[in-house]
């Protein structure tokens, strides 16, 4: 393991014990606070299909920005595991989803694969993550899970589609991630606090 990829792996742990510290009331308060932002953001306002995810370990809750986009018509998906490979596809989900845990016990929706859309057909995904910088740089969980399932972006010198917009508390703020090269970055990280871009 190189040097950097122990420094991304010990700020993976203080980042995500920092943000299963926030009390019930500060996590409410902030998933308010950021579908108020979201509701404001450019990218957001324009689209249709929108990919979130459902907050695992302390993650910056999706469930008021989820109403919101269903208030405003658009359709909402989530992240499903692909049974053939280790990425991403996005299911439809509404409150009437039937749900199941996936084998990392991650509630996820229980349809056919062959009713879910690959990342690219998605306008925006809205995506988790564990720390992030002012530059967007974003430090996942380590799984490569959406780095898998976004690969395509390497290879596209203009794309317009999806727009990518990390999640997270302000507290996860970092002076600098550091990066490796199978990183892909975001248009924008989303906290309760504004909008980075």
């Amino acid at each position: 393991m190189s040097s950097n990829q122990k420094l991304r792996s010990s700020l993976r742990l203080q980042l995500r014990q920092k943000r299963r510290q926030l009390s019930r009331k500060q996590q409410h308060t902030h998933g308010r606070l950021l579908a108020k932002n979201l509701c404001l953001n450019r990218h957001f306002r324009q689209i249709d299909h929108v990919g979130f995810y459902l907050p695992e370990d302390g993650e910056i809750s999706t469930t008021e920005a989820i109403k919101k986009a269903w208030q405003q018509n658009k359709t909402v998906y989530l992240p499903v595991l692909s049974p053939y490979a280790n990425e991403l596809f996005f299911a439809p989900y509404t409150d009437k989803s039937q749900m199941k845990k996936n084998r990392f016990g991650i509630a996820e929706p229980d349809i056919s694969i062959k009713k879910c859309l690959k990342a690219h057909q998605l306008q925006l995904i809205c995506m988790p993550l564990v720390g992030f910088d002012a530059n967007c740089n974003r430090l996942g969980m380590g799984g490569g899970f959406y780095d898998r399932s976004l690969h395509f972006r390497h290879h596209q010198k203009q794309w317009k589609s999806p727009k990518l917009i990390g999640f997270a508390h302000e507290c996860q703020k970092l002076d600098k991630v550091p990066t490796e090269h199978w990183d892909i970055p975001v248009d924008g990280i989303l906290t309760e606090k504004t909008y980075y871009k």
